[in-house]
């Protein structure tokens, strides 16, 4: 295996496939067991303004490691550290903004059942994606990262 094999984070799928497959099959457990979150109207404005939301952070995240000259790609090597925009907030706006996107269509669609389900996504993301991306940044970028990771919470 080449240096260029191991400057990854190895992350155990796409963090947009976890979410998304989570929440298909909660819709598709809601289909067969329909479970609400509650008056529809109320949970369509609520669920619409989370999105909006979670698209403005994945936007900001996005133009922010443009701006550095990086990639979002988990699968690819970290070209540097990004500290800017809404990573001043949260060292995962990308994943905050999909848990937003995540939750908002989840009471949009008044289903309950991807939100049973979200602390199942959540313990794969830290898991499974976060804390190996958290690995591979402190070696990385080494005391750079530790000094970022010391003042910028995970999620918020």
């Amino acid at each position: 295996m080449g240096a260029d094999a191991r400057d990854k984070p190895g992350v155990i799928a796409p963090p947009l496939l976890i979410y998304a497959a989570a929440f298909g099959a909660a819709v598709l457990l809601h289909a067969l067991v329909p479970l609400r979150v509650g008056l529809w109207p109320m949970s369509a404005f609520g669920g619409t303004l989370l999105i909006a939301a979670g698209i403005l952070l994945a936007r900001g995240a996005f133009r922010a490691m443009g701006l550095a000259g990086t990639s979002a790609n988990p699968y690819g090597s970290a070209t540097a550290l990004v500290t800017r925009g809404p990573f001043r907030w949260t060292r995962n706006p990308l994943y905050l903004a999909q848990t937003f996107l995540y939750v908002g269509m989840a009471i949009a669609l008044n289903t309950l059942w991807p939100l049973v389900w979200l602390p199942a996504v959540l313990l794969v993301m830290r898991y499974g994606v976060i804390e190996r991306e958290e690995r591979y940044l402190d070696n990385r970028f080494g005391a750079a990262y530790r000094a970022y990771r010391s003042t910028v919470r995970r999620w918020v």
